[in-house]
């Protein structure tokens, strides 16, 4: 089932959705045999006009290859697709979105079907893939001889980034950086909303946008040095008490200018509250504590929350 150390080795790919088709197109230039299924089959016509082989059945695809990729909608498709798949010796890559538990309890359902597992975050956009110097890149989580091994073909559509042997690491960092991102998003839109009333072109505002964004971005250096410490009034420029007596003027301003708060205050009431409790000399770090609860995988199964290092 393995090819030799001088021929591209052959995998299966289900699912041939946008970024499928994308992964399948690179692995296709880079000459590696790939045998395709989708659950429409008219989706993958195309990849087959470009040689890949197309199964008839999930099953049928997962038989023709030791290295079988899945990228699907979700995690419920990956098991109806494989659940007559016999996985006995294969090496299943999991490519779909999906949660760090689901990504766990998927890594056992395979173990129990005899199969190897890998878990991957996608950190790109179907145009990003097969581009060099494009930035994407998969986080991958779960069996470290399964990523030594087929490394190279899995570099081929884009980077790799191996995040541990937890099959739900890679779909936790995929979603916090997504979570951050999301955050950020947020942000852009409030500032742009000042401005949309007034004499000021959006275009002319945005290089200032990013400029700022991308200046304060470095800030993530230091919060993760005071959570590795756990002083949290480590190398603080602007402190808690200051920033929360200039949340006025944000809220001020935003009322001046018609504009909703609601992106805003949940964050300035966390602050606030974080303020309160005597912390006028950290910068936002606690905050982290004020959001953390006890994961719901923790508390079904009776795990001591040991994780916590500060929750005043």
């Amino acid at each position: 089932m393995t090819a030799n150390a001088t021929s591209p080795t052959p995998l299966t790919l289900l699912g041939a959705g946008a970024m499928g088709s994308a992964l399948a197109r690179a692995w296709l230039a880079a000459g590696h045999p790939l045998t395709v299924w989708n659950r429409t089959a008219t989706r993958a016509q195309p990849l087959i006009a470009e040689g890949a082989t197309l199964a008839a059945t999930a099953a049928e695809a997962v038989a023709a290859n030791q290295l079988v990729v899945a990228c699907l909608l979700d995690d419920a498709s990956v098991g109806d697709a494989l659940t007559d798949a016999d996985l006995a010796g294969r090496d299943l890559v999991n490519l779909t979105t999906g949660t760090p538990g689901q990504a766990r309890d998927r890594a056992a359902w395979a173990q129990t079907r005899g199969a190897r597992f890998l878990d991957g975050g996608i950190m790109a956009t179907p145009p990003m893939i097969g581009q060099a110097g494009a930035g994407g890149y998969v986080f991958y989580s779960g069996s470290r001889d399964l990523f030594e091994e087929h490394r190279a073909t899995l570099a081929i559509p884009t980077g790799t980034n191996y995040v541990g042997a937890d099959p739900g690491f890679a779909a936790l960092h995929d979603v916090a950086l997504l979570s951050a991102m999301t955050g950020m998003f947020a942000g852009i839109s409030h500032a742009f909303a000042l401005i949309r009333r007034e004499d000021i072109a959006p275009k002319e505002f945005a290089p200032l946008l990013a400029g700022w964004l991308a200046a304060m971005a470095p800030a993530v250096h230091l919060t993760a040095e005071q959570l590795h410490s756990g002083d949290y009034t480590k190398g603080v420029v602007s402190n808690l008490a200051m920033m929360v007596a200039g949340n006025a003027t944000l809220l001020r301003t935003a009322q001046e200018q018609g504009v909703s708060t609601e992106l805003l205050t949940p964050y300035m009431d966390l602050m606030q509250r974080r303020l309160a409790t005597g912390h006028s000399e950290e910068d936002g770090t606690g905050i982290i504590d004020l959001l953390l609860r006890e994961p719901a995988s923790f508390v079904s199964a009776g795990h001591d929350p040991a994780f916590r290092k500060r929750t005043s």
